[in-house]
Order: C-alpha cells, then sequence, then structure tokens
C-alpha cells in the first residue's frame, strides 16, 4: 500500500510550493539546500501533505505560527525521501512549547515503580503526539554538524514504532534485513553500554545507550548530521542506516553560502 502512495505522490500534478515557504525553508533548514533537485522536489510535495494531514497546537503559551509548522514539517520529511512509506500514517498531532518542558516520567526499580518530573526537549508518544521544543528545533537546524536534532531524533521514534513497537527495530522488508540490523545495530548498541558502564568516551552520544530505541533515534540524528564521522568509524552501521534510508548523506554538500551562514553561527554561540 504505501509504496502505491509514494508512485502516487511522485507522479500527480502537484500544487505548487508557495515561494514563502521556500524562503522560510532555506532559511530556518539549510541542510535541504544540499538536496538535488529531484529530492527536493519529492521534499516539498512531502511537507504539502504533511501539513495537510497533521494537526498542530501550541502549549505553554505557546503562539503557533506557519514558519513554526513549516520548520517542523521539513525536517521530518528528510527522513522519508526515497522510502515507499505513507508520511508518518499515524501521527495526528505535532504539540509544540516555547522551550524546554515538564512532564512525568515512571520508571522501574526493581519492584518499585518511581514517578518523577523531569525536563524535556522532545517525546514521541505511540498514541499519535509528538511533543517539542521550540527553541531545541531552532538550534537544531542552526548547527547541522552536531549530531543533535531534536525533530530527526522524535520521527525517528515514529518510524521505529510503525510496527507496532517502539523498540529500536523499525519495519523492514525482508528476513535478511532483519538480521543484518539485529546483528550491526544489536553490537554497536551493547559496545556503546559497555562504554558508558565503563566510564569511556564515546562518538555516539551516550543517551543511546538508554536502550535499543533511543539507540536508533540517537544514530539516526547522526547519520544524517554527521554522516561522514559515522561511516568512517562505524562503516556497517552508516551502511545498514543508507540501507533504511535509502539515502547517503555523506554525498551531500552545503552550498557555499549556507556554509559561510553556518560558520558564522557558530562563532556568535
Amino acid at each position: 500500500m504505501f509504496h502505491l502512495f509514494k508512485r502516487w505522490l511522485r507522479e500527480r500534478d502537484p500544487k505548487p510550493f508557495p515561494p514563502e515557504w521556500n524562503a522560510i525553508v532555506e532559511k530556518n533548514v539549510p541542510m535541504v539546500t544540499a538536496l538535488p533537485p529531484e529530492d527536493r522536489a519529492e521534499l516539498d510535495k512531502l511537507v504539502m501533505t504533511f501539513l495537510d494531514e497533521k494537526n498542530f497546537e501550541g502549549a505553554g503559551g505557546f503562539e503557533m505560527t506557519e514558519e513554526v509548522k513549516i520548520t517542523i514539517a521539513a525536517q521530518a520529511c528528510i527522513l522519508l525521501i526515497h522510502r515507499d512509506t505513507d508520511v508518518y500514517p499515524d501521527l495526528e498531532t505535532v504539540i509544540v512549547y516555547p522551550s524546554a518542558y515538564t512532564a512525568k516520567s515512571t520508571r522501574r526499580e526493581g519492584y518499585v515503580v518511581v514517578e518523577e518530573q523531569v525536563d524535556r526537549l522532545g517525546e514521541s508518544w505511540d498514541r499519535g503526539v509528538i511533543v517539542l521544543a521550540w527553541d531545541s528545533v531552532r538550534s537544531g537546524t542552526t548547527n547541522m554538524k552536531d549530531g543533535h536534532n531534536v525533530v530527526i531524533h522524535e520521527f525517528a521514534h515514529q518510524l521505529d514504532a510503525e510496527d507496532g513497537d517502539m523498540d529500536g527495530a523499525p519495519e523492514l522488508d525482508t528476513r535478511a534485513r532483519y538480521a543484518t540490523w539485529a546483528s550491526v545495530l544489536g553490537e554497536e548498541f551493547s559496545e556503546l553500554v559497555e562504554k558508558v558502564h565503563a566510564g569511556r568516551g564515546s562518538d555516539i552520544d551516550q543517551y543511546g545507550a538508554t536502550n535499543p530505541a533511543e539507540f536508533f533515534a540517537v544514530i539516526t540524528e547522526m547519520f544524517f548530521e554527521k554522516p561522514t564521522q559515522l561511516r568512517m568509524k562505524h562503516p556497517e552501521l552508516y551502511e545498514t542506516l543508507s540501507d533504511f534510508y535509502k539515502q547517503d548523506p555523506e554525498k551531500l554538500v552545503l552550498p557555499p553560502k549556507a556554509e559561510k551562514k553556518k560558520s558564522r553561527k557558530q562563532k556568535e554561540d
């Protein structure tokens, strides 16, 4: 069914992408300026579909704007380019806070269930909701090389959950791909957990050692934002993610103008 959707999406006579939307995307998501024209055209269609289908809500006094919606949609849809999939079919609502927000967290310590309030930058629920902090969304786009992007992270969770479980293993086509996924990601996850427990550093964010679901989301951030480093240090992991996402982000080169803007922003930070 999904491949029929993507074929329809690519072949239909699309509405033109509004120029004012294009200006927002290129300003707030400069990563897209590196996409080849055919990928950019597909992204535009995906963004328009996302905006047609999903509901956005402001929380904590946040005022929802067109800029917010387009910025989030463009980042989320980068994960879908080339893939035979619907546009996050289980997602209904994106809730946006102005900044980090407090949420209830439940964890188990032996036979005891502990509830606590924790500060969050984003979260992905299995009931059709994603929650994001807008200041973290913006910081994730202005620095495209730090390996941290809350939108990519939370929408990777959505892809993970499409098979019914948010467990670090998204829906794959064949048994062979599941076997490769379990072998490559399982080994890398175990190695990261060992490093964290031993107090050793890692080029992969230590938050990925929390569980396999967080590991998948963390390495997805790294795949899109630090592809060269991931390929050089974890070649099998890079190839496995490249096979899943049908993309090779290491080959994407930002135009000089975008690179200069990024460098200036880093100096200001």
